[in-house]
């Protein structure tokens, strides 16, 4: 049986259309931006078109957006860029945000609280993994400098209430930054409908390639660079422009906005059919996540009982490429960060399992996912037995 990949939240193969746009940037308009003769004209004018069109997509203009090496530098630039910048104006110097966050997050966020000399407070979540509004407007006070919130969550696939969350931050005077990453690929970004001040993306979630992301930056959003040098990237995010990527993360994330109705409407009956065969097949399982506010491409499970590296193992050697909540890339057997903010007993959470789907998926390469992992589920179980 060939390899059947359900790991489009890790990361999606580059479309071909994307590539296409790409390739000329590597060989006939290979110039540096910053030259002024016609070949860095020429990727001037590439890197100038890459900002236009993700700005029409977002509904925000060309100098708000800052193109970075990836959603996780996006995501330190606006937590730290903007904190420092904040602290140094107001000397507020609290920060928000959840332990269900992506590491690129609240990893920073712990950083700045651990080095830099900010206080760090964790909103909690509900038991689908969401930060309502008035969780964080009861959070709120003069001394906050930001609140950070992602707008779907990778691990479990809840999606947060984001305009509501980002209009109580309004009202109050507050930055707010949304990790948008996992989320763009399905969910509109439009930051006036949203009202974000900051905005975290990466390409390769919406088949574009790895290494480039962006990040949206109101005007007038108080926030200093990270990364100093030149002035590329309206002097936030000095380094020559790494030209073939913008153009390739523009190109997708064009492609996404006009497809993400049709590109939905094929994953999301896929995806309801896994969620309830596994919840009907497998004993003892459970729907991590919310059941309803969900990203239509995402399934997830937790199997009491199961190690859920060794169902991946399992899986793989099966021949299908899935995920888990724990952190197996670590060796450590712990829970995920995620799984324990859920409040799952350790049992629970060991046995984490995500499924993603993406335009290649078929109902084919799903059925023969469904016959499968209820007897690997099983399998599992029987090694944490002995």
């Amino acid at each position: 049986m060939d390899k059947i990949y359900l790991d489009y939240a890790a990361t999606t193969p580059v479309d071909p259309r994307v590539l296409e746009a790409m390739l000329p940037f590597f060989s006939d308009s290979f110039g540096n931006p910053s030259s002024v003769h016609r070949y860095g004209q020429r990727a001037e004018a590439a890197v100038d078109d890459a900002h236009e069109t993700v700005a029409a997509v977002l509904h925000c203009r060309p100098d708000e957006i800052v193109f970075t090496s990836c959603g996780s530098e996006s995501d330190n630039l606006a937590l730290r860029g903007a904190a420092l910048a904040v602290r140094g104006q107001t000397g507020a110097d609290r920060i928000l945000t959840s332990r269900a966050e992506h590491p690129a997050v609240s990893k920073t966020a712990a950083d700045l609280e651990k080095h830099y000399g900010f206080r760090l407070e964790w909103l909690e979540v509900d038991e689908f993994g969401r930060v309502t509004p008035e969780t964080v407007e009861r959070a709120l006070g003069p001394d906050v400098a930001l609140v950070s919130v992602m707008y779907a969550n990778n691990e479990i696939g809840t999606v947060n209430p984001i305009a509501e969350i980002a209009e109580v931050c309004r009202r109050r005077g507050v930055l707010f930054h949304t990790d948008a990453v996992q989320a763009a690929a399905y969910l509109p970004v439009d930051v006036e409908a949203l009202g974000v001040d900051l905005m975290s993306l990466g390409a390769h979630k919406f088949y574009g390639p790895k290494g480039v992301g962006a990040l949206y930056v109101r005007k007038g959003t108080p926030i200093l660079p990270v990364q100093t040098g030149g002035g590329q990237e309206h002097g936030l995010r000095a380094g020559t422009s790494n030209v073939p990527y913008l153009v390739g993360l523009a190109e997708a994330l064009r492609l996404t906005a006009e497809e993400r109705a049709s590109r939905a409407a094929h994953v999301r009956p896929l995806r309801d059919h896994i969620i309830g065969a596994v919840l009907e097949s497998i004993p003892d399982a459970r729907l991590t996540g919310h059941p309803a506010e969900r990203l239509p491409n995402h399934a997830s499970f937790v199997f009491h009982g199961a190690d859920g590296n060794t169902l991946l193992q399992l899986l793989d050697t099966a021949g299908f490429a899935c995920s888990s909540g724990s952190a197996c890339k670590t060796g450590n057997p712990e829970p995920s960060e995620v799984m324990a903010a859920l409040g799952l007993p350790r049992a629970w959470g060991l046995g984490s399992l995500r499924v993603t789907l993406g335009a290649g998926t078929t109902a084919e390469e799903v059925q023969a996912f469904l016959f499968s992992l209820p007897g690997l589920v099983e399998k599992t179980r029987n090694f944490n037995r002995r």
